[in-house]
């Protein structure tokens, strides 16, 4: 993939890598004897890594002017490793912490790394961010162009946003496992970390502003109106909810400038629409984008999925403070919150509405292809857990499963049911087109793949459901002498069967994104091992063919 740069780039590149180890360097050196010092050791050791990827092949033969004339996807495959990899690291985590709550005694050794408190954001940030964040990256890059119809402006600057980023990951990972951290939901990792995202972030847009600039199309694609959403938002998002005061420019330590109820509603604010714009609106473009090629059917009402847009837009960002019910918080904000979350139903439902009627007239197709069969599952789920949230977020329905496992179970529907499902069925879309082959290396798995995920999302969220509302239950009941009937310890022992279940969910789950993860390198593989006529990159397409319309 180095051969894919100029030689500028190449140079470029190995002067940035110099200058990130430098900073690792001046990390390590003025944090002795704080974790910041670790952190610059793991920023030297990663770009010392990539700086040697680089040298390798430094001296390559540089592309020719035709690699102008076609797209450039070196990001993107590389994109799709990652997502994978990323998705096996994340789930393997989500299991074993799910397992700690069924069988306390599986830390396995006695160290704080192995503790359920450090784990649990492992798990988190492996799947939210590395796994979901990377399929992001890689399917944006991808649809910019075939949408645009244009190359990305460079080829250098798509390397950077993947590799900072996976940079990012590191950091946020490595974090938790030697205690560091801010406390913050989703937003664990500390302040130099965040900057570096920020940094990260910028160029990201700016290669999605420079490539609709360079467009040979006039209309800007609805897929790239979620992307781009999601781009911006969350980067406002990640920047007013992580503006905090570093107690040392030396240490891995920081505390935020807003204080009580304040931080709590900055911080659900960011919560939720990190939920909106990060696991939402992005997942939606994948889906406005790979659902319509692979059913070859254009969309049911392109109008609708603008609709559906500026609404998610416009009353997500209202919504996030019903997570603060029976708070602190004052009554009328939770009641804008709550009613904001009710109305989302009507563009939340427009979008998976708008999907399955897309697929009106392929069922044929979902009936034999897994790969199709993981995007409608997603929109199905994707309905599901939206009308789940609306209806959590009313406060008599939240005094009840607050606290409670049946969030989880909510959560779940979303991560599992849309997010993990949709990005499956993308990445089977995506493979074949990226490597050149006419199908996966093995269809069977991508069909073994489907129903081990699909079980384990029904085992899992089943189990949560019915876990929390009885939680919830056991926690309002009331004896004849007004005091609670049952302990805290009472509703542990009852939760104990779902938690076994639970934990059997997450690995059937576990156990697809494997089949997967194989799947795809098999694919890889046998790519690399063939001769393929016309194994070049994509020409830009005519305006025709375009998706969706």
């Amino acid at each position: 993939m180095v051969a894919g740069l100029t030689r500028s780039e190449r140079q470029l590149a190995l002067v940035i890598l110099t200058l990130l180890g430098l900073a690792g360097l001046a990390m390590a050196a003025a944090g002795r004897g704080d974790l910041m010092g670790a952190h610059g050791f793991v920023v030297l050791v990663f770009a010392g890594a990539v700086a040697w990827v680089l040298m390798a092949g430094f001296y390559a033969p540089e592309p020719g002017e035709e690699r102008l004339a076609r797209y450039y996807d070196d990001p993107t495959k590389a994109g799709i490793v990652l997502t994978m990899g990323w998705a096996v690291f994340g789930m393997f985590f989500g299991v074993w912490v799910s397992a700690l709550l069924a069988w306390p005694e599986l830390t396995f050794v006695d160290q704080a790394w192995a503790s359920f408190g450090r784990m649990r954001p492992v798990h988190t940030t492996g799947v939210i961010f590395g796994f979901g964040g990377n399929a992001l990256i890689a399917t944006s890059l991808h649809v910019l162009q075939r949408t645009s119809r244009a190359r990305l402006p460079d080829q250098l600057s798509p390397w950077f946003v993947l590799i900072g980023y996976n940079l990012f990951c590191v950091l946020a990972v490595t974090g938790y496992f030697m205690g560091v951290t801010q406390s913050k939901e989703y937003a664990e990792p500390e302040w130099y970390a965040d900057i570096w995202l920020v940094v990260v972030w910028v160029v990201y847009f700016l290669i999605y502003i420079r490539t609709l600039q360079r467009r040979q199309e006039p209309h800007i694609y609805v897929a790239n109106w979620y992307y781009m959403a999601f781009i911006l938002v969350v980067a406002v998002l990640h920047i007013v909810n992580n503006l905090a005061l570093p107690i040392s420019l030396s240490a891995a330590r920081s505390y935020p400038i807003y204080s009580g109820v304040q931080d709590a509603m900055v911080q659900w604010w960011y919560g939720h629409n990190a939920v909106a714009f990060f696991l939402t609106a992005g997942f939606l473009g994948m889906m406005y984008y790979y659902m319509p090629k692979r059913a070859d059917r254009p969309i049911f009402s392109y109008r609708l999925s603008i609709i559906s847009f500026w609404g998610i837009t416009f009353f997500y960002m209202w919504a996030g403070s019903h997570h603060l019910h029976y708070t602190a918080l004052p009554q009328w904000v939770q009641t804008l919150g709550m009613t904001f979350s009710i109305m989302l139903l009507v563009p939340s439902w427009s979008s998976a509405g708008n999907a399955l009627a897309t697929l009106n007239g392929a069922w044929h197709k979902v009936r034999d292809d897994a790969t199709l069969r993981f995007m409608m599952v997603a929109a199905v789920f994707y309905g599901i857990s939206t009308f789940e949230g609306s209806f959590m977020a009313i406060r008599s329905v939240n005094s009840l499963s607050h606290y409670t496992d049946w969030t989880v179970g909510h959560v779940h529907a979303g991560a599992l049911g849309w997010v993990a499902m949709i990005t499956f069925g993308s990445i089977y879309a995506l493979v074949p087109w990226m490597w050149k082959r006419k199908t996966m290396y093995s269809p069977r798995l991508v069909e073994a793949h489907f129903w081990l995920a699909l079980t384990g999302t029904i085992v899992y969220v089943f189990a949560m459901w019915n876990s929390g509302i009885i939680q919830g239950l056991m926690w309002r009941t009331y004896a004849e002498s007004g005091t609670l009937a049952y302990s805290f310890i009472d509703s542990l022992v009852a939760m104990h069967p779902y938690y076994i279940a639970r934990t059997v969910g997450g690995l059937f789950f576990l156990a697809g994104a494997s089949v997967g993860a194989f799947n795809v390198a098999m694919t890889i593989r046998a790519a690399r091992q063939e001769t393929v006529q016309g194994s070049a990159a994509d020409v830009p397409a005519t305006a025709a063919v375009q998706p969706g319309e």
